[in-house]
């Protein structure tokens, strides 16, 4: 058996995007971790954690990999959009149903796919 350490991304400046990401989700940033590093992670209070890695190439097709999200705080899937495009990230494709199901596919300021989904609330759990 094998256990998740991290999920990895590569990135164009891996400190700018963690700390995106850390604004999104709450997380704080690696102990040391700083503008121009090579690797930069957020920190969970158990694995996997986040790690940022710093790549020469920039993102050229979809990923094979990605996270799926929710709102927490009461926050509704659609109240989490709004808030993360008030972050800075942006729509890429909405899978929202009428009947209240559905996803919203998001793009980060890098361009790295992730879904947010309704939050434990809206799916009666």
């Amino acid at each position: 058996m094998i256990e998740i350490h991290a999920v990895s991304f590569d990135a164009t400046d891996p400190y700018e995007i963690a700390s995106w990401w850390s604004r999104a989700t709450g997380l704080p940033l690696g102990e040391g971790d700083r503008p121009g590093d090579d690797e930069v992670m957020l920190r969970t209070e158990r694995d996997p954690y986040l790690l940022f890695l710093r790549v020469p190439e920039g993102k050229s097709v979809k990923n094979r990999i990605h996270l799926d999200v929710n709102g927490t705080a009461g926050r509704s899937r659609d109240q989490e959009v709004e808030r993360l495009v008030g972050l800075g990230a942006t729509v890429y494709d909405d899978r929202r149903q009428p009947d209240g199901t559905g996803w919203v596919v998001m793009l980060d300021p890098e361009g790295n796919e992730f879904c947010v989904c309704r939050s434990p609330a809206e799916r009666g759990m």
